[in-house]
């Protein structure tokens, strides 16, 4: 097995060893970038003089070859190699013979690395927010079929005002847009960095890299992404900040995903009726006939624990590693590639589910009668008709216990009876106000209901 080490070493590697440390059957994930990194890198040793003009051609050739089977998905990892830096090192070996020992020339794995994770991070960040926008884009055409509905709003599980189902999608909406724009700031603010060596620099000058750097962002890649010869070598090398931050933004993503999939799983149950679920993304049960159960949302709000376990291990993996590159570090890559593979199956199949959902008219109309969704309605009534709030309050307060205790509705008692709790409570303007358009319609900020 080549590697890109051991000249000191007597002692061949223990095998079971080196099949504990090896990250080949996962980092392949990260030959695309690999392969970029390997592109400045031998630009900027051809422009320091290092590599002769035909020496980096026949390189870059090499190069370009593996390039095109990772991107035509042909590309097969040798599961025998060490990472996938050795790997891709072998395979232009195999390309150019012996030239391809000059690709490592002044370079560390641990400045690739970072490389590699930096571009896959914004690689990955731009696909998650199109698969975002997908999802509001479902959420939207979810909304649309019913714009003209209600839905009982609640705080503390508990029935609380009416709103408009526009109203209750866009905060959904609100919560991808603000991920969205969390995605987007990290993508503006994350520099790629290259020349770090190990962790002390390469000896390549920064002129020779900016050179490679603008030839392969314009032929490669985008000038969107930001790559630079590096600044602190050190931080570099060591820094793990970034992939921290992008498992920060990816748990919240989960977590907004997981609450909306409480709700669904909630509003469709038989106690509250309000939604019926696509069948096709639910399961039966093996003993019991009549069930329909809400798998798919339940796998998605189980997920939860993964991605924001995944956000912790990398955190406590990094708490207190000193200074520069340690082992440790590659560790970082499993929960990174977790979290991505799950959001983006989730936010793709939640796309569509969402377009599916059915809002059942009839159990909604029914839930959205009766006095205690509209009380704040009554309180205000009354204070338009000179009664002060904290009064008003406690007279809707009392209404509402009375009902609660005789067991009624406000439509069964006499006129007489809720002129007693206030004179000016008459029986046609209260229940007049048991309307939920006119109750949403009534708070401001509340009119998108055309």
């Amino acid at each position: 097995m080549k590697k890109l080490w051991g000249g000191r070493f007597k002692k061949e590697i223990d095998k079971g060893f080196f099949n504990f440390q090896k990250s080949i059957q996962y980092d392949y994930k990260l030959a695309e970038y690999d392969i970029y990194h390997s592109l400045i890198h031998i630009g900027a040793l051809s422009s320091a003089g290092i590599l002769k003009r035909g020496e980096y051609q026949k390189l870059k050739n090499a190069l370009d070859n593996i390039l095109e089977e990772v991107k035509n998905n042909s590309f097969k990892p040798d599961l025998n190699s060490e990472d996938i830096h050795t790997d891709i090192q072998n395979k232009v070996e195999e390309k150019t013979g012996k030239l391809s020992l000059k690709l490592h020339t002044l370079r560390s794995r641990n400045d690739q690395v970072v490389f590699d994770e930096k571009l896959y991070c914004l690689t990955q960040a731009e696909r998650i927010t199109g698969r975002l926008k997908g999802l509001i884009s479902g959420l939207e055409r979810f909304s649309s079929k019913y714009k003209k509905s209600f839905l009982p709003g609640y705080t503390h599980t508990q029935k609380a005002q009416a709103v408009s189902f526009s109203d209750y999608l866009g905060c959904f909406k609100a919560m991808f847009k603000g991920d969205i724009s969390g995605m987007a700031g990290f993508r503006r603010n994350l520099t790629v960095y290259i020349g770090s060596g190990a962790l002390a620099g390469s000896g390549i000058p920064s002129s020779a890299y900016k050179k490679a750097i603008s030839y392969v962002r314009k032929t490669y890649l985008t000038d969107k992404i930001s790559i630079k010869p590096v600044e602190n070598t050190l931080d570099n090398v060591s820094n793990r900040d970034f992939i921290i931050d992008f498992l920060s933004l990816s748990a919240v993503i989960q977590m907004h995903l997981s609450r909306m999939a409480e709700d669904f799983i909630l509003y469709s149950t038989k106690e509250f009726g309000f939604f019926d679920l696509p069948e096709e993304f639910c399961t039966g049960s093996s003993l019991m006939p009549h069930k329909k159960n809400p798998d798919f949302l339940e796998l998605v709000r189980g997920n939860t624990g993964r991605i924001y376990g995944n956000l912790m291990s990398v955190l406590t993996m990094m708490k207190s590693l000193p200074l520069t590159y340690n082992r440790d570090m590659q560790l970082d890559k499993e929960p990174l590639f977790s979290s991505v593979d799950i959001l983006f199956r989730e936010i793709e199949i939640m796309a569509e589910f969402v377009q599916k959902i059915k809002v059942k008219g009839t159990s909604v109309r029914r839930a959205l009668t009766g006095l205690s969704l509209y009380t704040v309605d009554i309180t205000g009534f009354l204070v338009h008709k000179g009664v002060p709030f904290k009064e008003a309050h406690n007279i809707v307060g009392k209404l509402v216990k009375y009902l609660e205790d005789k067991r009624a509705e406000i439509s069964d008692i006499p006129e007489k009876v809720l002129k007693s709790f206030h004179k000016k409570m008459d029986k046609k303007s209260i229940l007049s106000l048991l309307n939920p358009r006119k109750s949403v319609m009534s708070k401001k900020g509340s009119s998108r209901l055309s």
